[in-house]
């Protein structure tokens, strides 16, 4: 076997110049890799280079793979993802995996974007305060989920339902409010997060259902799956799809 002209031109975009010391240490496992991910999957549809990027970059928080993510973020930038978009993926990420597993990836974004001669912090995207959060996150489930989530943060048992509140004021009211991306990228994200780190499927299957309801149908989510394989493997993705066959069906129930 041998490493594919596409899969050659397709690394070279990626990582302009660099040879990887595992063609040295590891060829046969570069050449299978490099031909599945970078001219098989790539060129299995139409998804557009950057949203594809977009996609690594939250899978791979997801999964954890922080080697990779450092590896891959240079090359999101080569493909267009604004330095903006790259902190509001990273941000956004922390309601869905915690700031126990985002940490490390903050760090090494913010180190890639000084090696790069970014000056931070980057411009400010936040577009509610501590007074009108819950207002606006309240509005953004709505925007996304439908007018049922209106009064939603005041549901549930009373000793929880501060839980539902949170999800109003922090994780709808204090990322997806925020500018850079826009509702159907972060929903992109979020499903991605959710994909990802496995174990979520009701959650993952809630927002497969928002993402289709704001205009990422189920081919689009589909595209999305099919391009995070190399980087999530098999049992995951298959996961990911199943949760969205079940989104598409209570929909159409």
């Amino acid at each position: 076997m041998a490493i594919t002209d596409n899969a050659k031109a397709y690394h070279e975009k990626m990582f302009p110049g660099y040879v990887s010391d595992f063609l040295r240490t590891d060829p046969e496992f570069i050449e299978c890799f490099d031909n599945f991910a970078f001219d098989e999957v790539v060129n299995n549809d139409d998804l557009d280079d950057k949203t594809r990027f977009m996609a690594i970059l939250a899978t791979l928080i997801g999964c954890q793979g922080i080697d990779e993510f450092k590896a891959m973020l240079p090359a999101a930038f080569n493909f267009g993802v604004t330095y903006v978009e790259a902190k509001e993926i990273v941000y956004q990420a922390v309601a869905y995996l915690g700031i126990g597993r985002v940490f490390p990836f903050l760090k090494a974004t913010n180190k890639v974007l000084e090696k790069l001669g970014v000056e931070l912090p980057l411009k400010g995207q936040a577009t509610t305060s501590m007074e009108t959060r819950l207002e606006g996150g309240i509005q953004a489930q709505v925007d996304i989920f439908g007018e049922g989530m209106r009064g939603f943060y005041k549901s549930g048992a009373p000793e929880t339902v501060h839980i539902n509140r949170w999800l109003a004021d922090n994780c709808f009211g204090d990322w997806y409010t925020r500018t850079g991306l826009d509702y159907k990228q972060r929903e992109m994200m979020t499903f991605c997060f959710l994909s990802a780190q496995g174990g979520c499927e009701p959650q993952l299957t809630a927002h497969a259902a928002a993402n289709m309801r704001i205009g990422n149908n189920k081919a689009f989510l589909i595209k999305i799956v099919s391009q995070c394989v190399p980087y999530i493997g098999y049992p995951r993705s298959l996961n990911a799809l199943t949760c969205i066959n079940n989104a598409a069906k209570n929909m159409e129930g």
